[in-house]
């Protein structure tokens, strides 16, 4: 009676105990968050329960799992005990990395409903999420340093390696340096200001927005959905466009290529009506000039502004849109050709104006256009 009595009261008094534990701790949790609304650490540390109910069995059975006094558990009571202290290291470090990530969510949260500036917001997410991943990357190792220590022949290895060290120290850092150089680079990134989870940038020729960082790379996601890799060594070492950095508004050009006679004011008046009925346009500045000629075209610039770079995206692309098909439909003499082609004139009154040329009276009393101007050149 006392073999079966015995192992019930050990294992069933470890699985009652855990239990009352984590309910315990649940309880207290739940009553300090209905009384901190404010914090939302409480109710997020809730998730700690599963790893730390682990925790309280796991030590409660490796120090009296002895105590059950069954044969089979005495004769393997070496391997069982070792088990225990492996599941409870990694129990353990189970409960420190959801502790640790849990407070530094808590606190992110509680930063970004306090906060209006988008761009620190963006900076206190990269920054908590890489000290998120050193914790955990740290807690990994250690964990599996000390499980490996709680085997007796790795104890031995470990004093002969110490002896070493500084041979194998050098080694490792030359295989590394890859490595180790991404690791530095991406805590610059998270304390530097760099570049930060969110940002609006342009890397390598191509336009998106940083998706992701880590303490080795960093994901880039484009306008089409794509997703480019790059060591975040890149980042400190090459220079690249950061359209988030002092701001998110921004400033964007549409360019022109036209004929000579293009009817410049009144493309300029266009312009002004097709920003109106744009949404996108934020109504801080517009202009435009002619930047450049060439002996067949000249160069007309369209400047825009909005409140981020999407939507100075949609009012560039508008813009071109609309005034391309306006002086298509309006304008067509205005569109570049070929010098080879029969040219598409405007009408006389137009061709007067930009000729300079003036009517004069015909023999019947109507008017008509004067004289062209005299040839020049050989022939």
């Amino acid at each position: 009676m006392e073999s079966v009595l015995r192992p019930l009261i050990v294992i069933g008094g470890s699985v009652v105990v855990t239990l009352l534990a984590g309910w315990a701790v649940d309880l207290l949790l739940r009553r300090a968050d209905s009384r901190h609304h404010e914090t939302p650490l409480w109710g997020l540390l809730r998730r700690c329960r599963p790893p730390l109910q682990v925790v309280i069995i796991t030590a409660l059975l490796r120090g009296s799992y002895r105590q059950t006094k069954i044969d089979w558990v005495w004769e393997h009571r070496a391997g069982i005990g070792q088990a225990l202290s492996l599941v409870l290291i990694g129990a353990s470090a189970w409960l420190v990395v959801r502790a640790a990530a849990t407070v530094v969510e808590a606190s992110y949260a509680r930063y970004a409903t306090s906060t209006r500036d988008p761009a620190r917001v963006r900076r206190v997410r990269t920054q908590v999420t890489l000290i998120q991943r050193v914790v955990i990357a740290v807690v990994t190792v250690v964990a599996i340093a000390a499980m490996l220590l709680t085997f007796p022949p790795m104890r031995g290895v470990g004093t002969s390696m110490l002896a070493s060290a500084g041979l194998l120290g050098i080694v490792a850092g030359v295989a590394a340096q890859s490595t180790l150089g991404n690791l530095f680079a991406g805590l610059q990134i998270a304390f530097g200001d760099m570049v930060r989870i969110g940002d609006t940038v342009v890397v390598d020729g191509e336009w998106g927005t940083i998706d992701e960082i880590t303490l080795t790379f960093l994901a880039v996601r484009t306008w089409d959905e794509r997703r480019i890799t790059m060591p975040v060594s890149y980042f400190t070492s090459q220079p690249f466009e950061n359209w988030s950095r002092g701001g998110v508004q921004m400033t964007g050009t549409v360019f022109f290529h036209l004929d000579h006679s293009a009817p410049v004011a009144a493309m300029r008046k266009k312009l002004r009506d097709i920003l109106g009925d744009i949404a996108a346009w934020d109504g801080r500045d517009w202009s435009l000039a002619v930047t450049d000629t060439t002996p067949s075209t000249i160069q007309v610039r369209a400047v825009v502004t909005a409140k981020d770079a999407d939507d100075i995206w949609t009012v560039r692309c508008a813009v071109r849109e609309q005034l391309i098909g306006w002086l298509r439909d309006h304008h067509p003499y205005a569109l570049p050709r070929i010098a080879t082609s029969p040219a598409a004139l405007p009408p006389g009154e137009q061709w007067a104006e930009l000729t300079g040329a003036r009517s004069r009276p015909s023999r019947n009393g109507t008017s008509s256009p004067a004289d062209p101007a005299p040839r020049t050149g050989r022939g």
